[in-house]
């Protein structure tokens, strides 16, 4: 199968005016002028299929957003090879734009005064959606997002997580085959935030909809995108599957074993003691071949075991264990 999108050594370099001080230094710059170029994206490669969700990762001013603007089109590469819907985005961005759905979450493609429905006609009319198409997929996303109640009212009227809902909907009316999304639950609340990331994965399931995601709420990530793209500093760390990232990284998953009374020190050759509570005992496992099943064997009878918790670590600490160790992880990178 054909990449939806691919990336072959993709850079884009930004030249920043430098600034120099004091009267002669401003005299200078009147007739002369000296830049600094900045790259905020550097050789970066890889490959999407069809109906992937894959999450683009990376701190502040790791190049993020620069690498969303060229795949939509917005920026053009400084060098390197670009390829949305096989085509080069900067130079088809009014074709590829008819199949390609976008959200920034802090811009609004909203009419702030209209009511969201006329936003949405307004929408079937540039992307010249079938009627009998707009209908069905206005109603399927009204149902699955629940937005009902406020379709008739005024933009400037809805609470965020409401006009993030419509955002997204508005994104998806003309059936695009990629949505890209820049950081969608920004100031949404718990439930905002649960409506949307199940809605995304159900369109991706369902849909077959090919979804690339950027945030810093790495839940998101979890419940969405199986893939992670992680970059820092304009490059890439990492590409492939967050169980891969936690097996390269050693899981340490955390086990809690609880006893009817404290059997005593209870040193374990498959698990590290991390926590002794007495009655309960908590442990680490740092290998991924050794199982709860081992772990119990181990423990044996007699000890009064009373209840057992194993917890995997949570996607914050499997990332941020990544970028504390990515000097030695970059090599990952596939």
């Amino acid at each position: 199968m054909a990449a939806i999108i691919s990336a072959d050594g993709v850079d884009k370099t930004f030249r920043q005016l430098k600034r120099q001080s004091g009267l002669a230094g401003g005299l200078r710059s009147l007739f002369s002028r000296t830049y600094t170029e900045i790259r905020a994206v550097s050789d970066i490669t890889f490959a999407i299929e069809p109906g992937e969700a894959v999450g683009y990762l990376g701190p502040n001013g790791a190049g993020k957003s620069t690498m969303i603007k060229m795949m939509t089109g917005i920026l053009t590469p400084s060098a390197g090879a670009l390829s949305v819907l096989g085509r080069e985005p900067h130079t088809n961005r009014m074709r590829n734009a008819r199949e390609i759905g976008v959200v920034f979450g802090q811009r609004s493609q909203l009419w702030w005064d209209l009511p969201v429905r006329d936003s949405f006609a307004l929408n079937r009319h540039i992307y010249d959606i079938p009627e009998a198409r707009f209908a069905d997929n206005l109603a399927f996303l009204t149902e699955m997002l629940d937005m009902g109640a406020y379709l008739d009212r005024p933009v400037r009227q809805l609470s965020l997580g409401q006009r993030m809902r419509a955002e997204i909907a508005l994104a998806l009316l003309h059936d695009p085959k990629i949505i890209f999304l820049d950081e969608p639950t920004i100031g949404l609340d718990v439930v905002a935030k649960d409506a949307v990331r199940k809605f995304l994965a159900r369109v991706n399931r369902e849909r077959g909809t090919t979804i690339i995601l950027t945030t810093h709420d790495l839940v998101d990530i979890e419940e969405i995108c199986p893939r992670l793209i992680m970059v820092d500093d304009g490059k890439l760390l990492f590409d492939g599957e967050l169980t891969r990232l936690r097996a390269d990284l050693g899981s340490r998953r955390r086990l809690t074993l609880e006893f009817a009374t404290d059997p005593g020190p209870l040193p374990l050759a498959t698990a590290t003691l991390s926590r002794d509570e007495g009655a309960a005992k908590h442990y680490l496992l740092e290998d991924e071949a050794i199982s709860l099943i081992d772990v119990l064997n181990e423990v044996g009878r007699g000890h009064g075991l009373k209840d057992v918790k194993l917890e995997e670590p949570d996607i914050e600490e499997v990332i941020r264990t990544f970028y504390q160790n990515k000097s030695r992880l970059a090599g990952a990178a596939s």
